[in-house]
């Protein structure tokens, strides 16, 4: 049995993460030690009663052994690289990572250096790649003739915007997940277009976080498009393929409130439970408890990173 330690109790970290342990442990509760989630935090105030609280990772050592032990690293990208140091010095290997891995190349370098240095396991969290819609796309890619995708996610967020740095544009928030899908789907892809727009509302202007796209070529000739805007009035996750003689638009959940998925096929819709995070964790910690090589999401989160970062470099260098 492995022991969950999340370091980082925000958002991520006592919402998602938290919540996602607690279903995988009803389902495959061989896999997980008993007793609570070990939490790392400075900030006293977000301690829960059902976790046992720490202060740092120093202290969290302690308590774990860390050739028993799976780290959440649910911190911001930005500081990283530092989190994930100081994780090895304590003989952590078994990693699991909040997307995105990292915001610009040098980060990614410093977190690679990193890993191979000290031989970690980095599982990035992708869920989406174990969502059963995205099962159900892949099957339909299968049978070819694949020729474009388009990924549309939109959500209202200017209050989170304004009170969290955690994501410098609005290529950080919600297009590493989309871009993960697409280059599953339809293969390593080079940068054709990108665009990003600032969000606007009463007196406020916060630069790059309102809207992004990015569009791709494909090596396989597919091409595809992700949009996402920051500012709309609901919250949506769709995603069109258009084959020979087939266009699939599928709805992934947009919230920790519902768990189903919707698929359309040529007019003809159906919908299922989709309860993808909850899903990749317990794919995860088998890995990590019967480890069979890598996970095999770094190098796809590599890619994710160098691909945003040449999106927001082309961006930046246009508004100058």
């Amino acid at each position: 049995m492995l022991q969950p330690f999340v370091i980082g109790f925000g958002r991520a970290g006592s919402g998602l993460h938290l919540r996602a342990l607690a279903q995988a442990r009803e389902v495959a509760s061989g896999l997980f030690a008993p007793g609570p989630v070990v939490a790392c935090d400075p900030d006293a105030r977000r301690h829960r009663p059902d976790v046992t609280a720490t202060d740092s990772i120093a202290s969290a050592s302690a308590l774990l052994d860390p050739n028993r032990t799976v780290a959440h690293v649910c911190t911001p990208p930005q500081g990283r690289a530092a989190v994930l140091a100081e994780l090895a010095e304590h003989g952590f290997r078994r990693l699991i990572v909040e997307e995105p891995l990292a915001t610009d190349l040098d980060g990614l370098a410093a977190i690679s250096a990193l890993r191979d240095r000290h031989a970690l396991d980095v599982a990035v969290v992708s869920h989406w790649l174990d969502s059963r819609l995205t099962e159900h796309l892949t099957g339909l890619v299968g049978r070819g003739g694949l020729r474009s995708i388009t990924f549309d996610q939109d959500e209202t967020r200017p209050t989170r915007s304004c009170a969290s740095s955690l994501h410098p544009t609005a290529f950080d928030v919600e297009l590493p997940h989309a871009l993960g899908v697409v280059l599953r789907l339809a293969g390593a892809a080079d940068l054709a277009e990108a665009e990003c727009a600032d969000m606007r509302f009463a007196d406020t202007a916060l630069p790059r976080l309102g809207s992004a796209r990015l569009a791709l070529t494909h090596a396989s000739g597919v091409r595809s498009e992700i949009r996402s805007d920051l500012t709309a009035p609901n919250r949506r996750r769709r995603i069109t393929l258009d084959l020979d003689g087939v266009r699939a638009v599928g709805h992934y959940p947009v919230g920790a409130d519902d768990d189903h998925a919707q698929l359309d096929i040529n007019g003809r819709r159906a919908v299922f439970r989709d309860d993808a995070l909850t899903r990749w964790m317990v794919r995860t910690y088998l890995h990590h408890l019967r480890p069979a090589g890598e996970h095999g999401t770094f190098g796809l989160h590599a890619d994710i990173t160098r691909l945003l970062t040449a999106a927001k470099e082309r961006t930046l260098a246009h508004a100058r």
